[in-house]
């Protein structure tokens, strides 16, 4: 280890907002499971100009330095909405990459000060920077590439977790499975008697009506999502910026809306894993990479799709309908993947450890978790 001292300062201007950006190349250079996120996409989420989530929050960066190189990074943050609908007095950190155990210790400790000088009582991390942004740890399925919007990292990360006293407080799990060929003949039933039922109508999204089914969806989110452990909601203006990225990956054939009489009352979000269309561009969008994304964009064939999103209306919540929308919705989804996407592999999550009506759908023929990530908590 380097000898020089070790410094945590808090970021002031844009070369450091740089540095803090660029530092995950540093961290996964050697490692092949890595995919270098688009930088412009980061920078855009530690933007307060540009990244509504400011509006009910508030985040402090710091970057740690020994020898005049950086050697970790680190956010602390506080969110309105996690006081309003969580819990009163739960902080979190993020952006969590480092080197080595001495840094790691300095930068967590600097962030759990900045969140007793808030008022905070409790820290939860990591998450970067919200619960619907990238969050947990992984540790399992460092092995694996992670699909879009899912995060990766070192090993290592538990153990200097832990060391500073953190202890679990959620697993977040993800599933794959082969679709090219999976029966089941209880679901199979349970497919064709819905099939069969004039109340219920599947259909696919209509991109050309985007920001109206955009809302639709992500308002049914919110509903479905609102008794699930670490919900916040999602404000109209952060509704409208999720829409605004998404849109590019959504694909009429790969997105379902379920209604019944009429009403819809479910929903299935899928998309291409990005990652495939992404990992050789570096994080680099400019001068000539996003022509490049853009050409792969208009008919994308990744060996993997990713279902981020998933929601039944509270009201249908423990329902035999539930899960019937629901099989319909993957089953509908996964054929137009195969015959018109090339995709043989699909991913569910991520999943919360304890949604036991989430898991009996994820839990296909076939399906094994390939990824878990991890929440911590600590009083401070």
């Amino acid at each position: 280890m380097n000898s020089s001292a070790l410094t945590v300062r808090p970021i002031d201007s844009k070369a450091d907002r740089k540095k803090f950006v660029d530092f995950a190349w540093d961290v996964y250079r050697d490692d092949p499971a890595w995919v270098p996120p688009l930088k412009d996409e980061v920078h855009g989420l530690l933007d307060p100009k540009k990244n509504p989530w400011f509006q009910h929050a508030k985040a402090q960066l710091w970057l740690a330095e020994r020898g005049g190189k950086v050697v970790g990074r680190i956010s602390a943050q506080v969110d309105q909405l996690v006081q309003d609908e969580m819990c009163q007095g739960t902080g979190q950190w993020g952006m969590y990459e480092v080197l080595d155990a001495e840094a790691s210790a300095a930068l967590i400790a600097t962030a759990e000060d900045w969140l007793r000088q808030q008022g905070m009582k409790r820290a939860l991390g990591p998450i970067s920077l919200s619960i619907w942004d990238e969050p947990g740890l992984e540790i399992e399925g460092f092995d694996e590439s992670p699909t879009a919007m899912m995060g990766h990292h070192r090993p290592e990360y538990q153990g200097w977790i832990e060391a500073a006293g953190y202890e679990k407080a959620k697993d977040l799990i993800t599933y794959a499975l082969d679709i090219t060929n999976w029966q089941d003949p209880l679901i199979d039933r349970l497919i064709a008697s819905g099939e069969r039922n004039p109340r219920i109508r599947i259909r696919n999204v209509d991109k050309s009506k985007f920001d109206q089914e955009a809302a639709l969806i992500l308002n049914l989110l919110n509903d479905a999502w609102s008794n699930n452990w670490g919900y916040v909601p999602l404000t109209p203006a952060e509704i409208a910026y999720a829409g605004k990225k998404l849109k590019p990956i959504i694909f009429n054939e790969l997105v379902r809306i379920a209604e019944l009489d009429g009403e819809p009352v479910a929903f299935m979000l899928t998309i291409p894993d990005i990652n495939e269309l992404t990992k050789d561009l570096n994080g680099e969008l400019f001068p000539f990479n996003f022509i490049k994304l853009l050409w792969r964009l208009r008919k994308p064939r990744t060996r993997r799709l990713r279902v981020p999103l998933m929601g039944v209306a509270r009201k249908l919540h423990g329902s035999r309908l539930a899960s019937q929308l629901a099989f319909m919705m993957i089953e509908f989804t996964r054929r137009d993947a195969v015959s018109k996407f090339g995709a043989t592999h699909g991913e569910f999550g991520w999943i919360l450890e304890d949604n036991k009506g989430m898991l009996s759908i994820a839990q296909l023929p076939g399906a094994e978790i390939n990824h878990r990530y991890r929440i911590y908590e600590k009083a401070l």
